[in-house]
């Protein structure tokens, strides 16, 4: 009977799939929080310009990085009232506060800050507003020449930002220009500094460490659908050789769409990837509690999930971006970094139970299944909430 149950399990898995495809393909994650993303550059006289392209209802309403989603938050009806005003009403709502924006914005040059000033404010109209919308907030600062390095500073109630710095060319479209530096930001945080003698590229030695970094921040502590899904892999079974035959399958694979997405030879929104992400925990988790042992298929199951989990990777790193010339540096040190992230929530799992438990014979029954059936329920209220809540 077991076995006729797992055969069934293993038939519908196609049909989940292709069931999320349909019920994603209008949809898309309005209420998530993400970071702003701005442009900067710096012209030979000094002039710095900073086009920030953020969710300005989230920044209006005082929902921070606190929240995950808009919707938790206990403002989320403001929020949800200031996406449904026009531009100019939106405009006029961000004037109110737009001296008190601006100034905690910190731009330091040498170590002394250095006044922004207002340039535009570009509001797009009302569209689908089952879809955050983005504003375009543009500021400039005059820097005083000669200088060494800038620092940014976006404050913490804010969220965080993705701060790519370009080689001022009047005739490249924004996203053709040579980044010379990309890189999360924190909120509250200040970022490393930034030369300007001849704004060069950073090296590739420190692309490498600084995308290892990044990688490793994308698992712990922020990427709880990955962490979740080692997690699943790991409660199968605790013995170094089955987990080494499923992590080296879902490290091979979600490097080779890593790598091919940033690439650009393939592409996928994120509001089909992430749901799907949150069904192969699901799928994970429920085959923990139906199976007692590694079966030959979970490999091949785990590196057709981790295609999946590379293209959820590459969306993050899509948003950073790469300095230019420095691709394979940040690329592989970003996949470092994932990888540094996984072994280290392997490395918390084996401290917490694996170590003292695993060879005991109620470490099933008392493990095992209790916690699987917590990761399916909650992998699968994250694809309901992904799907027909987003």
């Amino acid at each position: 009977m077991l076995h006729h149950v797992k055969g069934i399990f293993r038939l519908i898995l196609p049909g989940l799939l292709l069931a999320g495809l349909f019920l994603l393909s209008g949809t898309a994650h309005a209420h998530e929080l993400r970071p702003a993303i701005a442009d900067m550059t710096v012209r030979e006289d000094g002039l710095m310009t900073a086009r920030i392209r953020l969710n300005l209802e989230a920044l209006l309403a005082g929902i921070g990085p606190e929240h995950k989603n808009t919707k938790d938050a206990p403002n989320a009806a403001e929020y949800d009232a200031l996406r449904e005003l026009p531009p100019e009403e939106l405009r006029a709502r961000f004037e109110r506060r737009r001296e008190e924006i601006i100034s905690a914005i910190e731009l330091k040059v040498d170590g002394r800050r250095v006044p922004l000033t207002f340039v535009e404010l570009d509001v797009p109209p009302v569209g689908n507003t089952a879809l955050a919308r983005t504003s375009t907030l543009v500021v400039a600062a005059r820097l005083p020449l000669p200088a060494e390095s800038f620092t940014w500073r976006w404050p913490r109630l804010f969220g965080d930002i993705v701060l790519r710095v370009a080689l001022p060319d009047r005739n490249a479209a924004a996203e053709e220009r040579r980044f010379v530096y990309a890189g999360l930001v924190r909120g509250g945080a200040e970022s490393p500094p930034i030369s300007l003698k001849e704004l060069k590229p950073p090296s590739s030695w420190d692309v490498f460490t600084r995308y290892i970094v990044i990688g490793f921040e994308h698992i712990l502590p922020k990427g709880t659908d990955h962490i979740l899904f080692v997690v699943g892999l790991f409660l199968l079974s605790a013995s170094i050789g089955s987990l080494l035959w499923q992590v080296s399958s879902f490290t091979l694979a979600h490097t080779i769409t890593l790598g091919l997405a940033m690439a650009g030879y393939i592409t996928a929104p994120p509001a089909i990837v992430e749901p799907l992400i949150a069904l192969s925990i699901v799928y994970v988790a429920a085959e923990n509690v139906i199976t007692g042992k590694l079966h030959s298929w979970r490999p091949v199951i785990i590196f057709l999930f981790g295609l999946l989990h590379g293209l959820g990777f590459a969306s993050v790193l899509a948003e950073i971006g790469l300095p230019e010339g420095t691709f394979t540096a940040g690329l592989v040190g970003f996949n470092i970094g994932v990888e540094l992230g996984q072994l280290t929530v392997i490395a918390l799992c084996f401290l917490a139970v694996g170590l003292w438990f695993r060879n005991r014979s109620w470490y099933r029954s008392r493990i095992t299944v209790p916690a699987s059936l917590v990761v399916a329920a909650i992998g699968a209220w994250w694809f309901f909430e992904r799907t027909l809540l987003a």
